[in-house]
């Protein structure tokens, strides 16, 4: 565990599960989606469909090791 300011973050490794079957992701909050899923396909990075979550805009991918990720931002 890391304390930064008042929060805290949770870093662990686990070893012998598939990352593709689990639905545990990091999300980052932005400013900009557009930004971020243009600069994602422009690195050839795949976009995944998510569950519209009503007053957010967002999507998915999977980092370089499986993991999955979601940008978000609230309207």
């Amino acid at each position: 565990m890391v304390t930064i300011g008042d929060k805290e973050v949770h870093v662990g490794t686990e070893e012998g599960f598939d990352r593709l079957t689990t639905k545990a992701h990091l999300a980052y909050q932005v400013e900009d989606v557009s930004h971020w899923r243009r600069a994602l396909e422009e690195n050839n990075i795949k976009i995944l469909d998510s569950v519209p979550i009503p007053n957010f805009d967002r999507f998915e991918f999977r980092d370089p090791f499986g993991n999955r990720v979601e940008i978000i931002k609230e309207i």
